[in-house]
């Protein structure tokens, strides 16, 4: 059979796109469809936006900072339309790129919605139909709004960026790290930031040492935050009296996006008004409508594609890599995924994908890079010693503040393999890069410990820690 390319991509982000690329490298004939705008989630509302927030945010202490250290600077005010202007400018000046760097391959872009109406073959949102060898489902996923009373009214993620002012007030709801990073970004542009979280503890799944730090730095902050907190309606201002039911249906809410004041009715009965709600509760692979079940792809519990160690589906000519797999959702995750299904497919060298050992950053203020094993994970699965050290960083403890880190190995008893290490600090995110290079090749603390550190830094500790704090 003839097709019409050998290679069509449903989704112009990260994964899509280094995957598209990477198969016509090799002479493939590839199309590509995005029904959003090319580069996808981490480049137009996700990573890169938000690490331009974090340093953006970042500017409001370092006057007080730089006081300390003898300048004449004075405090000064965020210019919110100003930076988004620029914001924007730079998301466009990315999307041409990818754009660029897709046309300049060779590959044909359908700027539409696509979906499968055969193992072999995509329906464009115009109707036209392309067939292909091989089907590729790269369109990431999209954030959750909770089901509770009032909740249309609540931005999530993918609104921040496009506000018009910022608010005065805001209620971020959810734990996990986008929840915690725009708190701490919010809060630092000057926003008062009150957060819920229905769990004992934020960023559930990292280390417990670790994200207890980072707990205390944002309240130390001023963020007002509430564990064991949920939102149960959200009305207008007022909405809520003392001891008032939450409202039954929507018709007492505000009825757009972001048109605040509003009240927060909590589960645990508490009212909070503020201008502005953000739900950061989760984020579901983006599957619906494209036709998949009804080819025989199997979907899991929350819509995420199903898929074999090489990204391939139940339906042979079919496969999918990145945040619509749901197996680990982070954008370089994606892109190896993209390029090991290309080697497996168009080069001819099976290639599964390998999850073990990634390296991660949370860009809360201070950052969380961790890689491996946490203390509590490790714990369960052998005899540990832990090295651990808090202190404050030379930079900030000049200046008067109380900002403390934390460097933190795990080992193995038995092999001395350093099974996990986990930082906060300022730049963690950069430390844990090149920590992560070591725990992947099976460093042992005495490796650690024979590297010369480097002086004065904070991540010195890292290699002069010679002492367990705890065994286990």
């Amino acid at each position: 059979m003839a097709f019409d390319c050998d290679l069509f991509v449903i989704g112009g982000g990260s994964g899509g796109v280094r995957a598209a690329r990477m198969a016509a490298a090799t002479g493939a004939r590839v199309q590509l469809a995005e029904e959003s705008r090319m580069g996808g989630t981490c480049v137009i509302r996700g990573c890169v936006p938000k690490k331009l927030m974090v340093y953006a945010s970042s500017f409001r202490e370092l006057p007080g900072q730089a006081r300390a250290y003898g300048w004449d600077i004075p405090d000064g005010n965020f210019d919110w339309p100003a930076f988004r202007t620029t914001l924007h400018t730079e998301l466009d000046r990315l999307e041409g790129v990818y754009r660029k760097l897709l046309t300049g391959s060779g590959i044909t872009i359908h700027d539409s919605r696509a979906r499968l109406v055969d193992p072999h073959e995509v329906e464009l949102a115009d109707g036209r139909r392309i067939s292909a060898k091989h089907i590729l489902i790269a369109t990431g996923g999209r954030p959750e709004r909770p089901d509770v009373p009032g909740a249309a009214a609540g931005m999530v993620s993918d609104d921040i960026f496009n506000m018009d002012r910022l608010p005065a007030s805001i209620l971020i709801v959810g734990g996990g790290f986008i929840a915690c990073e725009m708190a701490g970004i919010l809060q630092g542009l000057g926003v008062k930031v009150t957060q819920f979280y229905r769990g004992a503890q934020i960023l559930r799944g990292f280390d417990d040492e670790a994200r207890g730090m980072v707990a205390e730095a944002m309240k130390a902050q001023g963020i007002d935050l509430r564990l064991g907190s949920n939102v149960a309606a959200i009305g207008p201002r007022g909405g809520f009296g003392a001891g008032m039911a939450a409202p039954v249906s929507e018709q007492a809410v505000a009825p757009a996006v972001g048109e605040g004041p509003f009240s927060v009715q909590s589960t645990t009965g508490t009212v909070c008004d503020v201008e502005a709600v953000l739900f950061a509760t989760g984020r579901r692979p983006n599957t619906a409508g494209l036709g998949l079940e009804e080819l025989g792809v199997k979907l899991g519990r929350r819509g995420e594609v199903v898929v074999d160690a090489y990204s391939q589906t139940a339906v042979p000519s079919v496969y999918a890599i990145g945040d619509v797999t749901n197996r680990v959702n982070l954008t370089p995750v994606a892109i190896r995924e993209g390029m090991a299904f290309s080697r497996t497919v168009f080069e001819g060298v099976p290639t599964p994908v390998d999850h073990d050992l990634i390296p991660s950053a949370v860009f809360t203020q201070p950052e969380l890079g961790t890689v491996g094993l946490t203390e509590e994970a490790a714990r369960e699965a052998e005899p540990i010693e832990v090295y651990a050290t808090s202190f404050r960083p030379m930079r900030t403890a000049f200046a008067g503040t109380q900002d403390r880190v934390l460097m933190k190995l795990i080992v193995s008893q038995a092999t001395r393999r350093v099974l996990g290490c986990h930082i906060v600090a300022p730049e963690a995110g950069e430390m844990i890069q090149l920590a992560g290079i070591a725990v992947k090749m099976g460093a042992t603390k005495e490796q650690f410990d024979q590297v010369c550190a480097v002086h004065p830094t904070m991540a010195e500790e890292l290699v002069t820690m010679r002492n367990p704090v705890r065994k286990g």
